[in-house]
């Protein structure tokens, strides 16, 4: 009966262990992908807290459950409960993994707890509240590093950026440049036809002085360390290359806005059209998308003349 006993505990911390480090791999990595864009370092520091929330909550249940059994028993039955409720009041649905992780995951721990104790009870806590945090500080070392020392000028107009071959005008910050995403790719397409040539408005009929980049001028005019990163578009596989590894830096990004995804002018198909990323991958994407990462910047040809904007070296 004992041996059983220690075998259920055992299950119990293996199962929260996998759960709490799964999720310490997610956060940590989206926490510096699609995070870590408020304006202060107050705010980015929550940011990173709440994607690494999951993590720490299993494991710091975890631990009481192996203090107190009973305890953490009710206490991880409550978490998967309450999980499940919110998302039948809500609707929402993350897919079969995720959402067996957030609420069955949970109830079946508190069930093994319940009637399980893991021994010795130290290297019980050493597993569970050891491996997420080593992975957390194992992938979080390079993007800690990358987003520290991403070159910001600070300047959200109009930018002239001479690229990989390409040079082009990119809009600046407003109706042709949406920082907080929330654009679908209709929209964008739209907008860009009808703003105006200083950029900064949309008139009542399409201009069709702007429009949508393609998925090679991306390419070639990411950066990184305010420097080209030496993107080149094979039109043959259809995927891009890059000497260094862009990053979401100006002057094409904003750093301190929540726009990862830029809508590209080509479409997959009917449905998906492709966006480019800070990073400089290259996807197909749903074209009715209008989350906050997803937005566009429109562009156009380089021009000296002020009256059609006003170009500006970058």
């Amino acid at each position: 009966m004992r041996n059983r006993h220690h075998l259920l505990g055992w299950a119990a911390v293996l199962l929260v262990t996998l759960a709490a480090s799964y999720w310490a791999f997610w956060g940590v990595l989206e926490a510096f992908h699609e995070g870590w864009w408020k304006p202060t370092l107050a705010g980015r520091l929550l940011q990173l807290l709440a994607y690494l929330a999951p993590a720490l909550v299993l494991a710091g249940l975890a631990a009481v459950a192996i203090r107190f059994p009973r305890v953490g028993a009710v206490l991880f039955s409550m978490v998967g409960i309450v999980i499940a409720a919110l998302m039948i009041w809500d609707g929402a649905y993350f897919g079969l993994f995720i959402t067996a992780t957030l609420t069955l995951v949970p109830a079946l721990v508190g069930l093994l707890f319940l009637f399980g104790r893991p021994v010795p009870k130290r290297a019980a806590y050493g597993l569970v509240l050891g491996l997420p945090l080593a992975l957390i500080v194992g992938l979080g070392i390079e993007p800690v590093i990358r987003v520290s020392t991403r070159h910001d000028d600070g300047d959200r107009g109009a930018r002239l950026v001479r690229g990989s071959g390409v040079t082009l005008l990119w809009a600046p910050a407003g109706p042709g440049w949406t920082r907080e995403g929330l654009v679908s790719w209709e929209q964008a397409v739209r907008r860009a036809q009808h703003l105006t040539a200083d950029g900064t408005a949309l008139a009542d009929t399409p201009q069709n002085v702007w429009r949508l980049p393609t998925r090679e001028e991306v390419v070639c005019s990411l950066t990184r360390g305010g420097a080209n990163a030496g993107g080149t578009w094979d039109a043959a596989r259809e995927r891009p290359h890059y000497a260094r590894r862009p990053d979401k830096e100006s002057p094409l990004w904003d750093p301190y806005a929540p726009l990862i995804y830029l809508w590209t002018s080509e479409e997959a198909d009917d449905r998906r059209a492709w966006i480019v990323v800070y990073h400089g991958g290259v996807y197909a994407k749903p074209k009715a998308v209008g989350s906050p990462s997803f937005g566009f910047r429109a562009v156009r040809a380089a021009t000296d003349d002020p009256a059609k904007g006003g170009d500006k070296d970058a």
